[in-house]
């Protein structure tokens, strides 16, 4: 920096020559750098006064901006946080065909603990202990001492438990707000729904994830935060549900049933309109699944007698070989067949229910009427082992059942390894070859409906269905026709319904040992319907395991008296709520009528 000369040459010659004292310039000089320098020192300081003040406004702003936001919020716990993917809470809701909520979240909170900061650990382990019986004084106490700093206490709480936790007032207990899936119907549809579970868990929420049926079937599609909003509609109707539960467990407890299984279904369009499995159990607490390896799968509420439990399906097998033979061109419903009993197949004896002959000669509708086996095992050997399988597979029968619940793929129909002519005759009347109630109704439907075979779903379908013919409409119709006969003068006797023309077919299978061979005192009974005939747009499969109906003189195991009233009354009380009108017998010109004025 250039600075100005405190005695400059030029101006101290001037001043002598003037006879002025050189001092004074010198001073002057002085006094005015001084001031330059005064100046220079005034701005700078202001200059830093400006920063300091503009530093200390903006502090006190955002310091005065976070206490008014912490002001306007609610308090919470503060959160522990992990690396990873946020944890993604919401689940769709499942509601049935008509809207009506079957699954849907709730908000609850989960109990956790930070021993460190604990008043009074023993104090607390023993009142936690007071309120949740579940856990012990001593167990808590030992947990809350070995020196963690983080404790899962419960997973969830009712809003009583948890106001009984605040008034600890222990710092140590915080909660953590999270969702939980309610199934506000209870044990209603249960196997339908099967349950859930908590997945990955983090303090402020829990990953709901399905275990079993459909929740665990379509879990991703429930998950799905683009469909969060958008529930989930089944083709169940909740009215109709209940209606068939409450008849099937009457049925079951009256007849002394092990079991039970009901499915009515749409034969037109596949949908299930109500899937039934006795025992049941509550989703909202799913018990844990039996451990004791000699127990039978049955024996567990969990397991869905209607899509896992594969059986012998009896006599219900016998209009197959029928509709198989008259789709061939080899008989007609007059056909007269050999039906004289026993029948001498190679070392095998071919009867009939209690020794009974049906023969010598049996039309192909009274095979059906009477449910003669002698009469459908000359049937089957005209079609055949090969066509007979052919066609079997044709109705579902050899493969798992496609429905939407993670339990149909594990229930694979047990096919024979050889199918020689012995096979033919005893698979043409349900034995030697087992599959679920649920294949059942979807062959039945494809009785009903004309001919096509539909895929059985538990979704609501919009707009008609396709699928694959397996017989023409005039074999499906005849077919009709004989079931119909087996309720107005065969087996099924007890099925009829005024109004509603219930056509269907029984079916008694002893039930298989482990060791080989049959329970002569064990059955599996199965009635197996249509209604009604005239239009049928309805299947309705009943399925009893062990019934045995004790109200006459001698006990009685038949599927003619079991499962055909259980079935009559299902009918007689879910037909009128399905929009299905009675259809009235017309009144004899001749006959006198009550009238009033």
């Amino acid at each position: 920096m250039m600075r100005t000369p405190l005695r400059p040459l030029a101006r101290i010659l001037h001043a002598r020559q003037q006879g002025e004292n050189p001092d004074t310039i010198e001073r002057e000089n002085l006094r005015l750098r001084h001031e330059v320098m005064r100046d220079k020192s005034r701005a700078r300081a202001e200059f830093r006064l400006l920063i300091l003040g503009v530093a200390f406004f903006a502090a006190f702003t955002t310091i005065g901006a976070r206490m008014g936001l912490l002001a306007a919020t609610d308090p919470v716990e503060p959160r522990a946080s992990a690396p990873g993917a946020e944890i993604i809470a919401q689940r769709a809701d499942i509601v049935d065909r008509n809207g009506r909520i079957l699954a849907t979240n709730m908000t609850t909170h989960a109990l956790y603990a930070n021993p460190k900061v604990m008043v009074d650990p023993k104090g607390v382990a023993q009142k936690l202990a007071d309120i949740f019986p579940d856990l012990k004084a001593k167990d808590l106490e030992r947990r809350f001492t070995d020196g963690r700093s983080f404790l899962w206490i419960k997973k969830v709480l009712s809003p009583e438990q948890m106001q009984k936790v605040h008034e600890i007032g222990d710092p140590g207990l915080l909660f953590g707000p999270r969702e939980m899936r309610l199934y506000p119907n209870g044990t209603l549809a249960a196997h339908v729904l099967g349950g859930t579970s908590f997945g990955a868990e983090g303090v402020h929420s829990a990953e709901v994830i399905g275990v079993a049926g459909i929740e665990k079937a379509l879990d991703t599609r429930l998950r799905d935060p683009a469909q969060g909003d958008k529930p989930l509609t089944l083709s169940l109707d909740l009215s109709v549900q209940a209606t068939i539960e409450e008849v099937l467990y009457a049925g079951m407890t009256m007849l002394n049933a092990k079991g039970a299984a009901a499915i009515l279904m749409d034969v037109r369009t596949g949908e299930i309109v109500a899937l039934t499995s006795l025992p049941t159990f509550d989703p909202n607490d799913r018990p844990n699944p039996l451990v004791d390896k000699t127990a039978e799968p049955g024996d567990s509420p969990l397991f869905n007698r209607a899509v896992q439990g594969v059986y012998e399906l009896g006599s219900t097998f016998k209009i197959f070989a029928v509709s198989q033979a008259m789709e061939l061109g080899l008989v007609t419903p007059d056909t007269l067949v050999d039906a004289n009993a026993p029948m001498q197949w190679g070392k095998h004896q071919i009867k009939e229910f209690e020794g009974k002959n049906y023969g010598p000669l049996l039309s192909v509708t009274d095979v059906i009427a009477k449910s003669s086996n002698v009469g459908t095992a000359h049937i089957a050997l005209m079609i055949g082992p090969l066509r007979q399988q052919a066609f079997l597979k044709s109705l579902g029968f050899f493969e798992p059942t496609p429905v939407e619940l993670i339990e149909a793929p594990g229930a694979k129909p047990l096919i024979p390894k050889k199918w020689p002519e012995i096979v033919t005759i005893t698979t043409s009347y349900g034995h030697g070859m087992s599959a679920s109630p649920l294949h059942l109704a979807a062959a039945y439907a494809a009785i009903g409906n004309g001919g096509v075979m539909i895929k059985p779903t538990l979704l609501k379908r919009e707009g008609p269905t396709t699928g694959v013919r397996v017989m023409s409409e005039k074999t499906a119709h005849e077919a009709v026709k004989m079931l119909r006969r087996v309720v107005t003068e065969g087996t099924a006797s007890l099925g009829e319904v005024p109004g509603y023309e219930v056509a269907g077919k029984t079916g008694t299978a002893d039930k298989p040992k482990r060791t080989g061979g049959y329970y002569h005192d064990k059955v599996v009974n199965t009635f197996a319907s249509v209604f009604p005939a005239s239009n049928p747009q309805y299947v309705l499969i009943v399925t009893l395991d062990e019934p045995i109906d004790t109200s006459g003189s001698e006990p009685r195991r038949t599927a003619g008296w079991t499962a055909v009233p259980v079935a009559a009354e299902i009918i007689r009380r879910v037909a009128p709520m399905m929009g299905l009108r009675p259809k009235l017998e017309p009144v004899a010109t001749d006959a006198v009528t009550a009238a009033s004025n």
